[in-house]
Parts: C-alpha cells; structure tokens; sequence
C-alpha cells in the first residue's frame, strides 16, 4: 500500500509529506466542508499552495479524528479548541494542561443540567400522554344483568 503522503519540492520552497483535503477527507470519512469547517474554526491547519490548494500535514488525519472523538463527547467546537492541545493520540486521551479540568467540569456540569432539564421534559410529556390516552379511550359501562 502507498502511502498518502508524497515527498515533493513544492514552488513555495515547502519540502516534505502532505496531503489534500480530498485525501484527507477519504481517510478520515469526513467532509470535505466539515473540514473547512474545523479550519475555519481553529481546529486544524493547512498550508496553502501557490496554486491555493489546501494541504495538510501527517499529523492531521489523527488530528481529525481527536475533534471527531471530543465532539462525540458533546464538547462544542468552541470547547475543543480549547481543550485540543492538550488532546494526543487518536482517542484522544487527555495531558493534565492548566484549566483543563475545571473545563471538562464545566462542560459536564452543563450537560447534566441539560439532562436534567429534559428528564423532565420527558415526564411530563410522559404524563400529557397517559392522560390523552384516559380521555381517548372508550368508556366502559359495568355489565349489568
């Protein structure tokens, strides 16, 4: 198998591995506007040629897969790019990096509430139901002989 990566002089002077967006997006299942997204928003990196193709990096693929797996846990992109450098490996697992923890409470603390908050949601909903399905069915009258 070839790799993806081709060593090339590049006009700009650029020597070494990289890969289009295209590629990337095939090795990664995602998006190819997903990932102008997460460029877009500080998430991932890419050089530009001089022709302004985008070109990414061999870090990149494990980087896409890091946002994937934060965004997975609920963490918004906002969060992410926070948390991000302290992300290694494609899990990712966490460095202990300053404020990282008193992010993730945050973040878990809101989720909770969240949950929460359509805990009870779902009962009352569950409890509007049950009364539409009193009201709905049919009376009964008691036998009489």
């Amino acid at each position: 198998m070839t790799s993806p990566f081709t060593r090339n002089n590049r006009p700009h002077g650029r020597v070494g591995p990289y890969m289009r967006i295209g590629e990337l997006a095939r090795l990664t299942d995602v998006s190819t506007r997903l990932l102008r997204y997460y460029e877009q928003q500080g998430l991932l990196h890419s050089e530009r040629t001089s022709g302004g193709y985008r070109e990414y990096g061999a870090n990149a693929q494990v980087r896409v897969r890091q946002i994937r797996g934060l965004l997975a846990a609920g963490l918004s992109t906002r969060v992410i790019a926070e948390i991000l450098p302290c992300a290694t490996g494609p899990l990712p697992a966490l460095e202990a990096c300053p404020d990282l923890l008193a992010t993730l409470r945050a973040e878990l603390a809101d989720l909770d509430g969240r949950i929460d908050t359509l805990t009870r949601s779902r009962d009352a909903l569950a409890a509007y139901l049950a009364t539409a399905r009193l009201a709905a069915a049919p009376a009964t009258v008691p036998y009489a002989a």
